[in-house]
């Protein structure tokens, strides 16, 4: 359970860490399924529906920018999303109800593993209210040479910042944008086992990884089961049926019920169109809609 220090501090900044949150037996099969998964990408020599592979990857070196849902790929991730272990600690923040829209696992490659521009969430999947936010599950230490998340504080109640290049949704601020602040960034560090919660509005980012190890970081996004995706938002459930949304939200409650009554709040909200060439993930998005890269000269 949040500390009340923690609650506090989690609306003041938009985000948390906490640490020692992941039990030391499902920490250990949650990291050994990890790097069975890296092990088994050796041989893949393209991105597909469970890799987004990086600059470099080969059979002899397996470099990843991500592994996809793995809630899909691997019951350990669901079961610890469902656990009390990680549920107690977000009732507090969005309620009983809970439902995950989408999982990643960031096991960004050492040495130059690919950054992350900064973006604000909500600018990808706005709802009808904003109680959403996202569970970062450091898989491995993460230290400040690793590429860790940094996030501004405060921002979360700020307005809702261009993500916008030449018309196009790119998926990232313009490291130029002074409405960003992005010099008040601060990084979240921490041992394997802790875990940061940042709100869907709290601008982040990270660098490339120049560290000796594999930076692994296990993502995800959770929202208030009557917060309620605004149809044409970039997002999973774009194309569906009625019917497979609804059963798609029933399969993926964290705890509770779905609602059926969306929560309409007064929310800033960009739409995430037109979209870039490659919208298939948050690196394709950013590379193909022209992102300038606030951690490379060269992006």
């Amino acid at each position: 359970m949040l500390s009340d220090q923690q609650k506090s501090d989690y609306d003041r900044d938009g985000f948390i860490l906490v640490e020692d949150a992941v039990p030391a037996d499902m920490l250990q099969q949650l990291q050994a399924v990890t790097l069975q998964l890296i092990e088994d990408s050796r041989t893949v020599q393209e991105n597909n529906d469970v890799y987004d592979l990086d600059i470099g990857h080969s059979i002899n070196t397996p470099r990843l920018n991500r592994i996809k849902t793995p809630h899909a790929v691997h019951s350990v991730f669901k079961e610890y999303m469902r656990s009390d272990a990680l549920t107690e600690l977000i009732k507090p923040l969005l309620g009983n109800n809970i439902r995950m829209n989408n999982s990643k696992l960031n096991t960004k490659a050492a040495q130059g593993g690919a950054p992350v521009e900064w973006h604000q969430d909500w600018s990808f999947y706005p709802h009808t209210n904003d109680d959403l936010l996202a569970v970062g599950v450091m898989l491995s230490d993460i230290g400040e040479e690793d590429g860790p998340l940094q996030m501004v504080p405060g921002s979360h109640k700020e307005p809702i910042l261009s993500h916008f290049n030449n018309g196009v949704f790119c998926g990232a601020i313009h490291p130029d944008d002074t409405a960003a602040r992005l010099d008040d960034a601060v990084s979240i560090t921490g041992k394997a086992g802790s875990i940061s919660i940042h709100h869907v509005r709290t601008t982040h980012g990270s660098a490339p990884n120049m560290g000796e190890n594999p930076r692994l970081l296990l993502l995800y996004e959770l929202a208030a089961a009557d917060a309620w995706p605004i149809s044409g938002a970039q997002s999973t459930f774009t194309g569906m049926t009625q019917q497979a949304l609804w059963e798609y939200f029933n399969d993926n409650m964290v705890c509770g019920k779905q609602s059926t009554i969306p929560r309409l709040r007064d929310v800033p909200v960009l739409m995430p169109v037109p979209p870039p060439q490659d919208a298939s993930s948050i690196f394709k998005t950013q590379s193909s809609g022209g992102a300038k890269s606030a951690f490379s000269s060269t992006t």
